[in-house]
């Protein structure tokens, strides 16, 4: 396993209102939010400085997700994320949703630990 296996790799915001929730984080953490052009609408970067700390995702483009509240979803970096989705399975855990690539950004998945505990896993590009 590489060192990174296993690590918090990233944070998200998943919000129905993406400019409400821009004008709490500016103005209560200090961030700056930096818009990046995606397929499916604008992915916000929340930074602290030139660091980025967080990324706010737009919930509204997904209608299967309408009754779903807002909430924060930690990204666990794992070194085969094909792998670990079936590693999940096999140990009864749920796969929200299945293995895709982002771009530059690496493979992601959403799933949840067999006591329902709902993360992202991801191997991250180089």
């Amino acid at each position: 396993m590489s060192e990174t296996h296993g690590t918090i790799h990233w944070t998200e915001l998943n919000t129905h209102d993406v400019e409400a929730a821009k004008a709490y984080y500016t103005k209560v953490c200090g961030w700056t939010i930096e818009s990046m052009p995606m397929d499916d609408g604008d992915y916000h970067v929340a930074k602290k400085g030139d660091q980025m700390v967080a990324g706010i995702f737009d919930l509204s483009h997904m209608p299967e997700m309408k009754e779903m509240q807002s909430h924060w979803l930690t990204y666990i970096a794992v070194d085969d994320v094909d792998a670990s989705v079936e590693e999940t399975k096999a140990l009864g855990g749920q796969i929200y949703r299945a293995p895709w690539d982002v771009p530059g950004v690496g493979r992601i998945a959403i799933v949840a630990d067999p006591l329902g505990g709902a993360f992202g896993m991801m191997t991250p590009s180089d």
